[in-house]
């Protein structure tokens, strides 16, 4: 493909597309590079095997450290990427997690603080459709009531909340990117707890029912088995001039474009611009040794119960009924630093990744017989969402390992921090007190689990520390832009999906409205 876009954007998954749509209903061409294959809702089965192949399935990322970040299960692979099978939990960051190095003495501050970021989420919101009650979340920063009534709780929710009540705890309806009334093509949820398949009927926001329609409607173009090798870059090394890419023969193209956008994963943005060494040995961008750093999960803190009622665990949305944030403060008396919240009452199967037989991985024969008969009616869980210390020694290197086509693979290095992990042991053992004071006739914890990624491109204001700007500029390179949670400088413990979107639509903005100054 020869022919010169306005825009490239590699990836179409939540920022890809959104920045597709915002950029083709300017009046811009735009051409969206995706390495996985063509899916629509149409495609898309309620089964957890099914949904296995909404999970990674290009080169292999090779992980190390003490907690490794769960690549193939936290990315995705074809149309939508990752947010096809994301749990649309859509929680705010909070105004104290943009300044933790000037409030605290730690980790980094944001180029931006909660003030910038608050309209678009509150545009998203409204173009989206987001559930919840603003009234009783009583832990949310300022911003427009939600658009949609919140979730019903089942008896799975009831049991748990009866736990946080009794401890003097607060709980509100969990925010989540989920209709719960019909409007257009997108009908509202019937709670059957198949969100890691993906949504066929589009209750839930994800970019096939959200963006991606917008994007394609306007003019842009989306090519699927197009996986991009290459960022190009002019002779001076300060433009990018567009990108290689292979297609579904194994063919080498180039094409041309006045702005390019990196929209993958969190590590393959890292890993593709550390690859881009035409003109920049070390990788485009990484003039100050930050690409590729401080790379950062969330810790998941899974802890689970048994009550002799019927809970009904399999009801619901993966993403939970209802939330507590009481843990957020960053301060507490005499405990870890960092941010904890509550997702509570997660909708589980019977077995799969996350089924409720993999609770009890210590089990089998009669004893995971008769737990399995338990727990198929009185199970009940909650997921706590632990903040990751930003480590510089947390990074993607390319460490000359190829794949069968001579591509470098990644080598992504992640171990939580003592405090990170300090937090983690403080919020497993809240969790359980929790489910005891709820009824629970056991309560039990799993291990840290990596739940989702960030990090690698970080934003910020002095490009010795950082890798982009306020706007996902990469530092030195001003028409070269990234989108995703790659650009977070610190994690929060809100799952990071929201906020992409946010940062995406206010990145996008800044294009549109200074676009002859920014492609040339």
């Amino acid at each position: 493909m020869t022919d010169r876009f306005d825009a490239v954007i590699v990836g179409s998954g939540a920022a890809g597309s959104l920045m597709a749509a915002k950029l083709a209903e300017a009046g811009k061409r735009v051409l969206i590079l995706e390495a996985g294959p063509a899916r629509g809702t149409q495609d898309l089965v309620s089964n957890g095997l099914w949904g296995r192949r909404l999970k990674w399935g290009g080169s292999a990322v090779i992980e190390t450290g003490a907690q490794p970040v769960g690549h193939n299960y936290n990315t995705g692979w074809g149309t939508g990427g990752a947010a096809v099978h994301h749990y649309a939990v859509w929680p705010r960051l909070h105004p104290e997690d943009f300044n933790e190095a000037s409030s605290h003495q730690r980790h980094h501050d944001w180029p931006i603080g909660y003030a910038d970021l608050q309209p678009w989420y509150d545009t998203i919101q409204q173009e989206v459709g987001v559930s919840g009650d603003h009234t009783q979340e009583v832990w949310r920063p300022a911003g427009a009531p939600y658009t949609q009534a919140p979730v019903p709780v089942f008896p799975h929710g009831d049991v748990i909340r009866r736990g946080f009540t009794a401890m003097g705890r607060k709980t509100s309806p969990i925010p989540l990117a989920i209709r719960t009334a019909s409007e257009g093509e997108r009908k509202a949820c019937i709670w059957d707890g198949w969100c890691d398949a993906g949504c066929p009927i589009g209750a839930l926001a994800n970019p096939l029912v959200t963006y991606l329609p917008r994007a394609l409607a306007a003019g842009a173009v989306l090519k699927n088995r197009a996986e991009v090798v290459e960022i190009l870059q002019d002779a001076s090394g300060t433009r990018a001039t567009g990108v290689a890419w292979l297609d579904e023969s194994g063919a080498r193209q180039t094409t041309e474009a006045a702005i390019v956008i990196v929209a993958a994963s969190t590590i393959q943005n890292s890993r593709l611009l550390l690859a881009s060494r035409g003109r920049s040995p070390g990788g485009i961008g990484n003039a100050s040794d930050q690409l590729g750093r401080y790379v950062m999960i969330h810790l998941a803190c899974p802890v689970f119960g048994l009550w002799d009622e019927d809970t009904q665990p399999h009801m619901g949305a993966t993403g939970g009924q209802l939330l507590n944030q009481d843990g957020y403060a960053k301060v507490r008396d005499g405990g870890p630093f960092g941010s904890y919240q509550w997702l509570i009452a997660q909708a589980m199967k019977p077995n799969d990744l996350l089924g409720i037989a993999m609770s009890r991985v210590d089990l089998y024969g009669p004893a995971l017989d008769d737990f399995m008969k338990r727990a198929a009616r009185g199970f009940a869980m909650m997921t706590g969402v632990v903040e990751d210390a930003p480590l510089a020694d947390n990074r993607v290197t390319l460490d000359g390992k190829t794949d069968a086509r001579g591509l470098l693979l990644a080598t992504v290095n992640h171990s939580s921090s003592e405090a990170s992990v300090a937090l983690w042991n403080h919020a497993r053992d809240e969790g359980i007190a929790v489910l005891k004071a709820g009824g629970a006739k056991e309560a039990w914890a799993g291990n840290i689990g990596p739940m989702h990624n960030m990090g690698g491109t970080i934003m910020g204001k002095d490009p010795a520390a950082s890798v982009t700007d306020a706007f996902g500029t990469v530092h030195g390179v001003g028409n070269l832009f990234v989108a995703g949670s790659s650009l977070f400088p610190t994690s929060g413990a809100v799952n990071p999906t929201f906020t992409v979107h946010a940062l995406a639509a206010r990145s996008a903005a800044h294009l549109i409205d200074n676009w002859s100054q920014i492609a040339g």
